[in-house]
């Protein structure tokens, strides 16, 4: 795919309103940078040990690189490498951007597990870091998905991707669910982006740091709580 230059994309008067909020909450947004760089920085600093054990489970299990890299779309439009541990297999190149859960054979054993607990998400501590992304915010897309965008959806780029946001509890097993529909692809960009794109405008248009300290207490609560979505899914199947 040839790149798209999505800062063209951010010239847009429907972003005005969600620009004039944002500009008022300045004090936020300097809390909110601050607390990336110091809760990025124990985090890594912890999962030091975690960080050698899956490097060595990754490396010692498939063939490849520890991490994958992969573009995404960040803040204002522009273009930048989120980092995952690798979880599929090389040999298997991906071809599409979707997974369908761990039955995907491109998945490996380690990615499996990986993925079931979201910890294969942890090196982007150091994109939080960095200062690519925040700990709250939207998820960045991959360009493709970018391009379906409705107009006012790139106000979402008005602040730094997060590694967790509001539609990221919500659709927390997107991959199993898409694995129940006959064409994952069409269900994505028809039904699942428009209703994510829909929350991720609310929280821009709702943003406050005490907000994301909120949904930072929520994305650790939802490892405990059943996923009724997922629950559906799963009963469907039997």
């Amino acid at each position: 795919m040839e790149r798209v230059d999505f800062t063209q994309y951010m010239a847009n008067d429907l972003l005005r309103p969600y620009r004039e909020w944002l500009a008022k909450r300045k004090p936020d947004l300097f809390f909110k940078r601050f607390f990336d760089i110091l809760l990025s920085i124990v985090c890594m600093a912890i999962l030091v040990p975690f960080y050698l054990l899956a490097a060595a489970a990754i490396k010692l299990t498939s063939p490849g690189p520890v991490f994958f890299l992969q573009e995404r779309v960040g803040r204002g439009g522009r273009p930048f490498n989120i980092i995952k541990f690798r979880t599929m297999a090389v040999d298997k190149k991906e071809v599409v951007r979707l997974t369908v859960g761990n039955d995907d054979p491109r998945v490996t054993k380690v990615g499996g597990f990986l993925r079931v607990t979201h910890m294969d998400e942890f090196p982007q501590f150091f994109n939080v870091f960095k200062g690519d992304m925040s700990l709250i915010g939207v998820r960045a897309d991959v360009p493709e998905y970018c391009l379906h965008f409705i107009a006012e959806d790139y106000a979402t780029m008005l602040l730094r991707p997060g590694m967790t946001s509001p539609a990221s509890i919500k659709y927390r097993h997107e991959n199993e669910l898409l694995r129940a529909s006959d064409d994952p692809e069409k269900k994505y960009i028809e039904e699942i982006l428009p209703a994510k794109m829909a929350v991720n405008r609310a929280y821009i248009r709702e943003y406050s740091f005490w907000n994301d300290v909120r949904i930072l207490g929520r994305t650790f609560k939802c490892v405990f709580e059943k996923d009724e979505a997922l629950e559906g899914v799963q009963q469907a199947e039997k």
